[in-house]
């Protein structure tokens, strides 16, 4: 405070500083909800991992490979690959708001006493990372993931999430997507699949570039029964 205690030249520009980055902050939240709220009634023409992964080979001189997507809606997707991804990665995917806290208390009890370190993604948050985000595992982009997992719940309802998951998972080779999957995998549509080739490409998931359906190791082919047996207690979507 200066003479007369009026504020001094640096306590103004503290204010103003203050002010432009309250509304910075904002302006951020607004564009990233219109973001998430547009994509409610619109499919994305690409996600941010397709552009990441195009930049980067750019970047590296690499020649960038073909990424196949076709959308389909989720009504022309087989329920068998519907109910498959619900067994395999998110069986609560319908009873919880984007964060599954009986996964992830189940993650911390095996890192624990297994010493086995596994991820407690939802599908909510996977759809967040690949459609809004980058690759990567540092603290920032967790926290945006959480934060956009939170805005989709808050605007769009679960089948929208699951469609717009189904449609831009990596399956592998560049495979955006269940209709890419299944063409470049089985030369069917995705409405075609059959119950155990639904059950073998959401058994791939976890590691699409280095498992194959088409091609099956015991590690897949054991997962592939688990789903199976989990398919018929999962409800439609």
């Amino acid at each position: 405070m200066g003479r007369g205690g009026k504020p001094t030249r640096i306590a103004r520009l503290r204010r103003r500083l203050l002010k432009l980055l309250l509304q910075m902050i904002l302006l951020v939240l607004v564009l990233t909800m219109l973001e998430v709220l547009l994509i409610r009634f619109v499919n994305p023409p690409f996600t941010a991992h397709m552009a990441w992964t195009r930049a980067k080979s750019l970047v590296s001189s690499e020649t960038p490979g073909r990424m196949r997507q076709e959308w389909k809606e989720l009504e022309a997707i087989s329920p068998y690959l519907r109910q498959a991804v619900l067994a395999a990665e998110d069986q609560r995917f319908l009873s919880h708001r984007g964060f599954d806290f009986v996964e992830l208390e189940n993650a911390v009890k095996d890192a624990i006493h297994a010493g086995r370190v596994r991820g407690a993604s939802t599908i909510t948050m996977q759809a967040a990372r690949t459609v809004f985000l980058w690759p990567g595992r540092t603290w920032l982009r967790k926290a945006l993931e959480a934060y956009y997992t939170l805005l989709m719940e808050l605007f769009w309802d679960k089948r929208r999430i699951l469609e717009v998951y189904l449609n831009t998972v990596d399956w592998g080779a560049g495979l955006m997507g269940a209709e890419a999957a299944c063409r470049a995998y089985f030369g069917i549509g995705v409405e075609e699949v059959t119950r155990a080739q639904a059950a073998l490409l959401a058994a791939i998931l976890p590691n699409p570039h280095r498992w194959s359906p088409v091609h099956p190791g015991p590690r897949v082919r054991t997962r592939q029964g688990r789903i199976l047996r989990d398919m018929a207690k999962m409800p439609e979507v």
